[in-house]
């Protein structure tokens, strides 16, 4: 299906609301229905599309999956990827009246103190790109990544900032970036999902389960969650006594009563649960198999630092290569835990952060070199960060002793990798405290516009349709950044 069938099918969906009419006892309303559906209100109907056939997109793309490494609760581009010699040399003095002047902050109070980085950083690689001793594993890939130091986005809350990053908008109910893309794209494969999710570190984002789902979109879209022990999708097993076969028929039977219902009251969400009934009995086959980490090499362990069995981020990178070798869409990886705002020896840049970057630095280094190996990163976008920045200055809550930083949302870095991305860049810069930014900004609808162009989607022509207007992830917003594409 195409878009335009796609908007033609969604305006159908408006017209069919007058169905009220006729659920209220109006049966001229019905009559009505029939007349403009061209005397069948239903037969139209009969004969539906897979919400998740493939479509074809708006242009070649350059990438045909994407892995998202959303490190939730935002990573210190200070200790990380931004080296600042002059924050350094201005360790521990009061921060100039200029940056306070007019400015709000999450916790930070009062008058506080420039914070220079602990830690020693280097130039990695042929590009030289600036990374820090705590990201050791990095330099493998210098040469792959393009580095961007000039994020910048509208929220500097955690929740409202990773809905933001994820869906575009500050406020549950939007769809979400992997909703979008399925949506316009739709899935190559009938026995996964197009959007999977993997979750590791303290709990799930504090933007909670709105970060994947799909919104107003039907819910065919929404990121599946897998888990990396145990069984990777919950209830996957038949249950006890009943056998394939009997499955099937039950599962025939649902769909015959569904779609009954569907013909009187033409929901769509009706289809979309009939397609997920069908693709979780298919996963069943599928999903045991692509979670199995023993099929992989103790070379490709080993380069991982992964422990089959255990719920860690090495293992869901793992699984994120295999779905992607497999077709899946968009994968999505949360790693929460890095907001180091220095309370104590649990959420400093001291004790905390280095820990943090042991449990990512290695696996994320390896997924790029393991998709490269294999052929699969030129078609491949990956990327790595969080949903805003930290400030220069030590937050000192309540005169903590231990060090840290408050949310920072004027400027951050990321990185990515593949999929077209030029490699071996760093784009965008700050000043020399850091605070601002001083050569080409990207904001999060630019980062949002620029994957969509790489999927082969213009961001300004994938809508949808909801409460009488065109929606779209950029917003009113959003222009490709072209100075990372190859």
């Amino acid at each position: 299906m195409n878009h335009k069938q796609e908007q033609d099918k969604i305006a159908l969906r408006e017209i069919t609301r007058r169905t009220l009419l006729r659920e209220t006892g109006y049966g001229v309303g019905g009559l009505a229905l029939a007349s403009m559906l061209g005397g069948n209100a239903f037969g139209a109907q009969q004969k539906r599309t897979d919400p998740m056939a493939v479509k074809p997109p708006h242009f070649a793309p350059k990438a045909k999956s994407v892995i998202y490494l959303f490190m939730a609760g935002a990573p210190s581009q200070f200790e990380l990827f931004d080296p600042k010699p002059t924050l350094t040399k201005f360790d521990g003095q009061e921060c100039p009246d200029d940056l306070l002047n007019g400015e709000r902050f999450a916790f930070i109070r009062g008058k506080p103190k420039l914070l220079g980085s602990p830690y020693k950083f280097r130039q990695a690689g042929k590009s030289g790109q600036w990374v820090s001793e705590l990201m050791p594993h990095f330099d493998g890939i210098a040469d792959d990544v393009a580095v961007i130091r000039s994020m910048v986005t509208d929220q500097f809350n955690h929740a409202p900032a990773q809905l933001f990053m994820n869906t575009g908008f500050q406020l549950p109910g939007r769809p979400s970036l992997g909703s979008w893309l399925t949506y316009g794209l739709g899935s190559e494969r009938e026995d996964l999902p197009g959007f999977v999710v993997l979750l590791s570190g303290e709990n799930n984002p504090d933007g909670g389960k709105a970060c994947y789902g799909s919104g107003f979109l039907p819910t065919s879209y929404q990121g599946v969650e897998f888990r990396s022990e145990g069984d990777p999708v919950l209830f996957l097993q038949d249950p006890k006594g009943m056998d394939r076969g009997t499955r099937r028929e039950m599962l025939d039977a649902v769909r015959d009563l569904n779609r009954l219902k569907f013909q009187q009251v033409l929901d769509p969400e009706i289809e979309s649960r009939i397609a997920q009934y069908e693709l979780a009995f298919r996963m069943q086959t599928s999903v045991p198999e692509l979670a199995d980490l023993s099929k992989e090499t103790p070379e490709t362990i080993e380069l991982y630092g992964a422990e089959p069995g255990k719920r860690s981020f090495a293992n869901n990178c793992i699984l994120a290569r295999r779905l992607v070798e497999r077709g899946v869409r968009f994968v999505q990886l949360y790693h929460r835990g890095w907001d180091n705002h220095g309370t104590g020896p649990g959420d400093d840049i001291m004790t905390r952060l280095p820990k943090l970057c042991k449990e990512v630095d290695k696996a994320a280094a390896a997924l790029v070199m393991d998709l490269k190996r294999n052929g699969l990163l030129d078609e491949t976008l990956v990327i790595w960060g969080g949903e805003f920045g930290r400030t220069p200055m030590n937050e000192g809550r309540g005169g903590s002793p231990f060090k840290g930083r408050d949310h920072h949302p004027r400027a951050f870095t990321i990185w990515a990798a593949g999929g077209g991305i030029k490699p071996g860049i760093s784009l965008g810069a700050t000043d020399e405290l850091g605070y601002n930014i001083t050569e080409d900004p990207v904001h999060v609808h630019d980062l949002h516009a620029t994957i969509l162009h790489q999927m082969g989607l213009d961001h300004t022509r994938l809508t949808y349709r909801y409460q009488g207007r065109d929606f779209r992830l950029t917003d009113v917003h959003g222009n490709v950044v072209k100075k990372l594409l190859a």
